[in-house]
């Protein structure tokens, strides 16, 4: 019996290091098949980025010369076809393309009328057809009907380059918006608004103030919409005291009691730091509107104040009788996102559903910011993974930044990679996938990512921050030395720095 039990802990013995040995190889093989397949990924997204960006790099874009190039040269490249031309009224159809590549020396233009075989082409028709060019947002057809204004010499028409300037405004072509502004031999309000609602879109608040004044001594009364437009323009380039001079304005000139004016005003004074005034126009206002009160939330969500935020948007689900839309959950959202606060973000993001509601990007994006500056990395993930949607390269760089302040190498690898798939240009995410690579020791790969950078011309924009002194915005930019005073600034951070330590 007592050799039979030796004989019984040997084999047990043996059979104990066989299986310890079988799973620590298939350990090992686990650890190589996943390593590999990260490698082979990380090969995989650099051959793709690398691809996209050639073919980027191959793409023209002909609108850049358009303005530049005679009506005659550009009228026998501006019809192909692809291009389906609508109808309207006044039977502009198929017979445009006609007009514009052939020289018939039957059709004749009179007064700003254009004969032909039965049918009539005027003003109005012409500025409806841009118009409806616009609406649709199929702009080649609008260029098609700026080459037939310019060939049948209804391009002096107000209301025709009026409509021209809002088609190139629209399609993110200012610059060209204000080359035909500058060309109109007539304008009126509507041309004005359109051009300093343009540069608006772009915060270009100096030439939209050049504008209003230039506008102020013309012919033309500006209305309520060019207000609005002279207040985003404030809003987005943070110009405070412009702001109050185009505020003072609009009370002069009896605006006070439009609602888009007086959230137009909100906004302005929410963006720009001063809450007090913010606050003071909107309960000055009775007939507040949803615009009204996600101005007012998204403000204090800004500014990190959750608390505020979170209690009006108690005030108008219980209080107001307006329904909130999907913005004002946006703010609610971002004041959550700004104060760390997981538990009512989660509340408010699924509250959203229960009123019929779906998240969209943008709430999906706030919730993946919460989770992951709180550490709560692989629920962030998990979140991503399940939406209904493609997540785009805003989500992916939220995880990211949350996966690098955390130190969660690898799910911010796959996040830069999924990011640089959709945003292969983007130079930061280069350089973070690069570091991230060299911190796991995948070193030809962030030598390869590199080289992308170095052969793409890839380079970061550089930070930036302005400042408003005497109603002159001052904006300062990362190793910019360009600024007049830079050693009178140097020398008072010293001081500050000094007086910190």
């Amino acid at each position: 019996m007592s050799c039979l039990r030796k004989y019984h802990c040997r084999a047990f013995v043996y059979i104990q290091s066989r299986s310890s040995y079988s799973r620590s190889l298939n350990r090992d093989l686990a650890s190589d098949a996943t390593e590999l397949e990260r490698r082979a990924r990380a090969l995989r997204v650099l051959d793709i980025i690398s691809s996209k960006s050639n073919g980027a790099s191959n793409r023209q874009n002909p609108l850049g010369e358009f303005l530049k190039t005679d009506s005659r040269r550009f009228r026998d490249q501006a019809v192909s076809e692809n291009c389906d031309l609508p109808r309207t009224k006044h039977g502009v159809s198929s017979v445009l393309a006609e007009v514009i590549l052939e020289e018939d020396s039957s059709s004749s233009v009179n007064g700003g009328n254009k004969q032909r075989e039965g049918w009539s082409l005027d003003a109005y028709g012409l500025s409806s057809a841009v118009r409806s060019s616009g609406s649709k947002r199929d702009f080649k057809t609008g260029y098609v009907f700026h080459c037939l204004a310019l060939k049948s010499g209804l391009i002096s028409d107000v209301y025709v380059g009026s409509s021209l300037v809002v088609l190139y405004r629209d399609s993110g072509e200012v610059d060209n918006a204000h080359k035909v502004f500058v060309e109109m031999p007539e304008k009126n309000v509507v041309s004005w608004t359109a051009i300093i609602s343009g540069f608006a879109q772009e915060w270009r608040v100096d030439i939209c103030l050049k504008l209003y004044s230039e506008m102020r001594n013309s012919t033309s009364d500006p209305n309520n919409y060019t207000f609005t437009a002279l207040l985003i323009a404030c809003t987005g380039s943070g110009a405070l005291g412009q702001g109050r001079s185009v505020h003072c304005q609009t009370l002069q000139m009896g605006f006070k009691s439009y609602l888009h004016i007086s959230n137009a005003l909100i906004s302005m004074y929410c963006k720009c730091g001063d809450l007090k005034d913010a606050s003071r126009i909107f309960h000055q206002f009775l007939d507040k509107d949803v615009v009204s009160w996600n101005s007012m939330i998204a403000g204090y969500a800004q500014h990190g104040l959750a608390t505020q935020a979170i209690k009006m948007f108690e005030v108008m689900m219980l209080k107001s009788g307006t329904m909130p839309d999907a913005i004002t959950y946006l703010g609610v959202l971002s004041s959550c996102r700004h104060a760390g606060l997981v538990k009512e973000g989660r509340k408010f993001f699924n509250m959203m559903t229960k009123h019929g509601l779906k998240p969209q990007l943008n709430h999906y994006s706030c919730l993946v910011d919460l989770l992951g500056r709180f550490g709560l990395l692989q629920e962030a993930l998990d979140l991503i993974e399940s939406m209904p949607m493609e997540p785009n390269q805003v989500i992916w760089g939220s995880l990211l930044f949350s996966c690098r302040v955390h130190g969660d190498v690898w799910k911010g690898i796959r996040a830069a990679e999924e990011r640089l798939l959709l945003e292969p240009e983007c130079a930061a995410t280069h350089v973070q996938l690069a570091n991230l690579y060299a911190s796991v020791h995948y070193y030809k790969e962030a030598a390869m990512v590199r080289k992308v950078m170095k052969d793409k011309g890839l380079k970061t924009n550089p930070g930036c921050s302005w400042i408003e002194i005497n109603n002159d915005v001052f904006m300062f930019k990362a190793e910019d030395g360009s600024n007049c005073r830079m050693l009178e600034i140097v020398y008072v951070l010293h001081f500050l720095v000094d007086h910190m330590e």
